[in-house]
Parts: structure tokens; C-alpha cells; sequence
């Protein structure tokens, strides 16, 4: 049985964020891409997560919350149901030792912390959790984040979300969007495009033009090829300043 990880409680305020009431329930079963199907009927996603692309960390992750099944599951609703009827959840599961399925799948390297279709991260906790499978090279940071000047990985992560990594030589801001430019002049390489609510977000946050020029960052998005590779930033939660961490291992 996985050690018991406990969930952080501080969570940003919003719909989307709020929690409910805790109620009692058990994992019957899995659907795709980890929806969960509980012994109530209902179906639920876990908040705060990303769900694995890649076959092998899937399949593990999968066989990581089955080891769950039937056991006690504390579950705490996130904001309102999702497009298909589904409610985020915060899942502890178990009785003596309640284990957080979140943070247990997050810091087993099965999964990334991903705030999906709210603003920002329910638990920013769990952006925490991610540190220690990152250096090991674990679970779905396998073969680590693509270097935003890696034309070749780039291309081949087409139509994916990624983890791309690499400093910002260019910020350029126009009416409707901003740029963030990773390549020089001439040279080939990410554009990450901003849009104007989006950057008015993250100014709010301090990281304004002056703040990301130069600054070597994390960036998690799906993939697009246009003129160039193209990332359309979802939000704050999409972009990490990682000066100070290790640079990028070739």
C-alpha cells in the first residue's frame, strides 16, 4: 500500500476551486483516461491532475487507483460538474491511513499536477509533489521536459500536451495577445502566445514583460505547428519560473 500523502486544504477562491461537503463513497471501477466510477453511480475526475498520454505511465496509474477499489473513499466536490457530467474530486481513500490519489499519483510520477479547465490550481500543493519523480527521470517525466529550441522533439510532440523548457529572449505585446519568443531572430523555436486576458492574469501575478524577459521557464501546453511550433498559454498555472533549478539536462 502506497504511504499515506494528505491532501493541502488552502485553495484558491472561486467556483471552480470550491469545495463541498465530504461525503463517503468507493471506487467501483475506472473509465478512460482515469474518470472514476464510484459504488454510488456517480462519476467524478480528480482534481487538480493530468492524466498520463503516454501507454506505460497510463497503464500504471490506472493499476495504482485500482488498488483502491472497494476500499473506503473520502470524497470532496470541486465546483460544478464538468461538460460531461462529471465532478472534480479531492479522494482519500482507505481507513487507518487515508492516502490522497491525487498527490499519491502525482508524486509517484504517474501523473502532473494541471489546474484542466479552472483559471488556476485548486491545490497548489501538488505542483510540489512533482519535484522528486522530475529528477528521478520517473513515470511520465521518463524522458524528461523538450527544450523549446528542439525543432525535431517539438514537431514530433505536434497535437500533444508537453512540457517544454527554455529561456525567454523575446516578449512581445500587441493588443489582442503577447508573444513569448524563445528562438532569436532568424533562428527556429517555441512561440508561446498570450492571450490579452490571459497576460492581464499573469501581470497580476508579477509576471509582467519585464519579469519573463530572459527568465528560464517551464511551459505545459499542446503542442501546434504553424509558421513554427506554437503553445497556447491556458493560463498562470501553465507557465513556471524555474530560474535557479537545474538547466535542462541534455
Amino acid at each position: 500500500m502506497p504511504a499515506a500523502i494528505q491532501p493541502g486544504l488552502a485553495a484558491p477562491a472561486g467556483e471552480a476551486c470550491r469545495a463541498g461537503a465530504s461525503r463517503e463513497d468507493s471506487l467501483a471501477g475506472l473509465g478512460s483516461r482515469g474518470e472514476l466510477i464510484l459504488v454510488s453511480g456517480r462519476r467524478a475526475v480528480l482534481s487538480g491532475l493530468r492524466w498520463p498520454d503516454e501507454p506505460a505511465p497510463e497503464e500504471a496509474a490506472r493499476a495504482w487507483l485500482l488498488s483502491f477499489r472497494g476500499l473506503p473513499l473520502t470524497v470532496t466536490e470541486r465546483g460544478p460538474e464538468d461538460r460531461w457530467g462529471r465532478r472534480r474530486i479531492d479522494g482519500l481513500a482507505g481507513a487507518a491511513e487515508p492516502v490522497d490519489l491525487a498527490g499519491g499519483l502525482i508524486a509517484a510520477g504517474l501523473a502532473s499536477a494541471d489546474a484542466g479547465e479552472a483559471d488556476t490550481l485548486c491545490r497548489p500543493t501538488l505542483r510540489a509533489l512533482e519535484g522528486a519523480p522530475r529528477e528521478a527521470r520517473r513515470g511520465v517525466w521518463a524522458a524528461g521536459p523538450v527544450a523549446a529550441t528542439d525543432m525535431a522533439a517539438l514537431t514530433a510532440r505536434a497535437g500533444r500536451f508537453s512540457m517544454v523548457e527554455g529561456r525567454i529572449l523575446h516578449v512581445g505585446e500587441r493588443s489582442a495577445r503577447t508573444y513569448l519568443d524563445f528562438a532569436r531572430k532568424g533562428e527556429s523555436g517555441l512561440t508561446v502566445t498570450v492571450q490579452k486576458r490571459t497576460w492581464r492574469t499573469l501581470s497580476e501575478h508579477g509576471l509582467s514583460a519585464a519579469a519573463l524577459r530572459g527568465r528560464f521557464v517551464r511551459i505545459r501546453g499542446m503542442v501546434e505547428i504553424g509558421r513554427g511550433p506554437l503553445i497556447d498559454l491556458a493560463g498562470v498555472e501553465a507557465i513556471e519560473v524555474v530560474e535557479g533549478e537545474r538547466a535542462l539536462r541534455r
